[in-house]
């Protein structure tokens, strides 16, 4: 508390007085104020009692004020001191006092402000407790689910395991380190191991190690592409069978997206490949009885359409022309019918092809029209040609395929029509780019077709059933295999019809114009000494008398055997080979023929009914060329003309350059140069051995192969082809070799259109080739 301030006692204010004044001075003011206190007292009192004012009076009020005056004054200044220095102790007293309330009121608003938030933190603690209450429940309840998921978990665990161990596909999973980390009853059937010596081990500590590289390849793959595969393969059981797997492997990851190895479903397809093996030998076995019934067929009708095409040439009545006339058309048409049935297989196995000649349209529709003129005058039908000009003089055509299509439609056209007439017209647009459109229109006035079933009749089999047509009969499959034809000739054959008014066929081709010129239709060459080797009397006879009317010269041999000794002793200028001889087949006499250098400048024709194969199948088998039978006189003019009327080779050239390319012998099949080392350097019995394993792995090699094919896995069949080559090379099989490297090619732009003629091809040099090794070592032995 301030000293000013009217509070302030008088003592304190006296004591403040005497601080500024000063001690001493009001001290002596204090000594002289008394003793004038005490002298005027003492005058008083004296005065007022009466009493004679005496001077010692006055000495000793002075010396009795001198003795009690420090007194007096000490006691004085002790008290303004004690009572300064309490004012000093009461201004700090107060000062603290002021301080402690100070502090106090911010203790007090500390200690409200903590109590607010004490209770802050109480209530916030308390809706703790209540959310902790919560949680505990809710965590509770989940440990409770978790219990029951994990119960449900370890339920469906189980099942998922009782269902994996009984499925029958073959299951099993490996981790990012390749090793096995589980698999079902069937893994472990398959291995011979159970899961627990199968975990941690490795393809290569399973499998055998082809199969086992096989295996890591794709599961790289996968873990590589992140992707899923699928191959299939033969995997060995345990017990020593053998089966065929279809493999499906995929990565598979856990929740976060990390991978944890993969997954490998295996399902058995032998019984499926079986059957697709017994399909294909089926379709094998289909193939070669086409081809059997084929050749046994066209033999007699070679001399049918030969001796009545002879016929028709002498001179005869009016009637007996008739007659011969009726049996060579029906001979034709009866070849058409093989050739429907051929084109049939063929396109059951995509191997109908184009073989692109130059054909005149005008010579081609007035050769076809005079053939079916003469079924028409058979029906007393009138058939009526038109050509309408402007028509490309040459095209590019396969003359044999457009045949067919128009003999099929102008045939059936005869068959179904009574009365009336049948019409073949021909016309072209201006050509684009050397390409016209050429359009052939069959019409006539038969029966008709219904407008339900006119969507239908390019249908395979399908036959109109109409009551008016149940006076013909036919097998259903011309018009399909027309559809077909057009379809490969990137044309487009159209139908309209009227029931009772006749149907309309329109054929439109894009074909080429030809800048070639077309080949002479009359022979450039007679003269030629000609060995034919046919066992079949009718078709010596028609042949030898086609061959002498075109100025030939005919030997005629009967087997293969009598051919090969006729070409020893005399040397001739062609060779018409037949292939099917009743000693062996035309191909062994080829080969033989070429080995003993017997025909170094002779050409070989093949005389076939087979029309299954295809011409580069002769020719890789030391055909030059080939003629199918029947015989036609147009095709052995072209083929005359081909190989003769070439201009000889200059002087000069060496023998091997008039060698033709197309020279074949034993040294195309074999390596010879290997075989003979190999006999010499490791024995004749060892390279006996080396060809019996080859010969024992051959079947499985082509089981795979072919199954291989059936399922589209490219890979797999290069990798088998790749395979047999190699094996093939080391035992001298040089033909297998090269048919075998043919295939493993998988980037030919044109594999998958020749591979499956490659398959046939190799299995056909297999059983040949062997056959042909195992004659040489046979010979080696007998030298020795």
């Amino acid at each position: 508390m301030h000293s000013d301030t009217p509070n302030d006692s008088w003592a304190i204010r006296f004591a403040q007085f005497v601080q500024r004044f000063g001690t001493i001075k009001l001290s002596v003011l204090f000594v002289v104020l008394t003793l004038f206190f005490t002298l005027g007292g003492s005058y008083v009192i004296r005065v007022s009692m009466g009493s004679q004012v005496d001077p010692d009076d006055f000495i000793s009020a002075v010396v009795l004020t001198m003795l009690s005056a420090p007194w007096v004054l000490y006691f004085f200044s002790e008290l303004v001191k004690q009572l300064e220095n309490s004012r000093t102790n009461l201004k700090e007293v107060v000062s603290q006092l002021e301080r402690l309330r100070e502090e106090d009121v911010f203790l007090n608003r500390e200690l409200q402000s903590n109590i607010r938030q004490l209770n802050h933190e109480i209530e916030q603690r308390k809706h703790a407790q209540e959310e902790r209450e919560a949680v505990f429940k809710d965590l509770e309840k989940e440990i409770q689910d978790k219990s029951e998921q994990e119960e449900q978990a370890r339920r469906l665990s189980t099942l998922l395991r009782s269902i994996i161990d009984a499925s029958p596909d073959l299951i099993y999973y490996r981790n990012e380190e390749g090793r096995f980390a589980g698999c079902n009853r069937v893994a472990e059937m398959m291995t011979g191991k159970t899961e627990e010596e199968l975990l941690g081990l490795t393809p290569h500590d399973v499998y055998e190690e082809d199969l086992a590289r096989q295996v890591v390849e794709s599961d790289q793959e996968v873990l590589e592409t992140n992707a899923s595969i699928t191959d299939e393969l033969w995997l060995r059981f345990a017990d020593g069978r053998r089966r065929y797997f279809e493999m499906r492997r995929v990565p598979f990851f856990d929740k976060n997206g990390n991978r944890l190895g993969l997954l490998a479903f295996g399902r058995d397809m032998t019984e499926r490949k079986q059957a697709e093996s017994a399909a294909e030998k089926a379709n094998t076995d289909k193939t070669r009885f086409i081809a059997t019934i084929s050749h046994e067929l066209r033999t007699p009708l070679n001399g049918i359409v030969g001796l009545s095409r002879m016929l028709r040439d002498t001179e005869l009545s009016e009637e007996q022309f008739n007659w011969v006339s009726t049996i060579y058309a029906s001979a034709i048409t009866l070849g058409n019918i093989f050739n429907d049935i051929i084109d049939l297989d063929k396109l059951d196995r995509d191997k109908l092809e184009l073989s692109l000649k130059v054909v005149s349209l005008k010579d081609f529709t007035e050769e076809l029209s005079s053939i079916i003129r003469l079924l028409a005058q058979d029906k007393a039908l009138e058939l009526r040609t038109t050509i309408n000009e402007p028509l490309p003089q040459l095209v590019e055509v396969d003359g044999t395929r457009l045949r067919q299509i128009l003999w099929n439609i102008l045939f059936n056209a005869v068959k179904f029509t009574q009365k009336g007439h049948v019409s073949l017209s021909v016309s072209a647009t201006r050509p684009n780019n050397d390409i016209s459109l050429v359009t052939f229109v069959v019409e006539d006035t038969g029966v008709g077709i219904p407008e339900e079933e006119v969507d239908k009749i390019f249908a395979m089999y399908y036959q109109v059933d109409h009551p008016d047509h149940q006076s013909a009969t036919g097998t259903g499959i011309g018009l399909a295999i027309c559809k077909q034809m057009v379809d490969l000739m990137h044309g487009d054959i159209r139908v309209t019809s009227r029931v009772g008014r006749g149907t309309r066929f329109e054929i439109e081709l894009p074909l080429q114009i030809s800048t070639k010129p077309m080949q002479s239709a009359k022979l450039q060459v007679s003269g030629l000494k000609i060995l034919l080797v046919e066992d079949i009397e009718l078709n010596v006879m028609v042949a030898k008398a086609l061959l002498e009317k075109l100025g030939q010269q005919v030997d005629v041999a009967m087997t293969g055997q009598d051919a090969i000794d006729k070409a020893r002793a005399t040397q001739y200028d062609l060779i018409l080979l037949d292939i099917q001889l009743p000693d062996m087949t035309g191909f062994d006499v080829a080969s033989t023929l070429h080995e003993e250098d017997l025909v170094m400048q002779t050409p070989i024709v093949a005389l076939t009914a087979n029309v299954i194969k295809k011409r580069e199948e002769y020719l890789q088998n030391g055909m030059d060329d080939v003629i199918a039978k029947p015989i036609k006189k147009s095709r052995v003019i072209e083929v005359f003309n081909e190989l003769f009327s070439e201009p000889d080779a200059a002087p000069g050239s060496d023998e091997e350059e008039q060698k033709p390319d197309t020279t074949k012998a034993l040294t195309t099949i074999l390596d010879m140069d290997l075989l003979q080392m190999l006999v010499d350097t490791i024995g004749e019995d060892m390279v006996r051995a080396s060809v019996k394993v080859f010969q024992d792995k051959a079947p499985e090699y082509l089981e795979i192969l072919v199954l291989s094919l059936s399922a589209d896995e490219k890979d797999d069949v290069c990798a088998e082809a790749h395979k047999i080559k190699g094996a093939a090379g080391s035992v001298g099989l040089s033909r297998v070799q090269r048919i075998a490297n043919q295939i493993q090619q998988g980037d030919h732009p044109a594999w998958w259109q020749n591979v499956h003629d490659w398959v046939e091809e190799l299995q056909m040099a297999m059983q040949h080739d062997l056959k042909a090794l195992h004659d040489w070592l046979n010979e080696q032995n007998i030298d020795d």
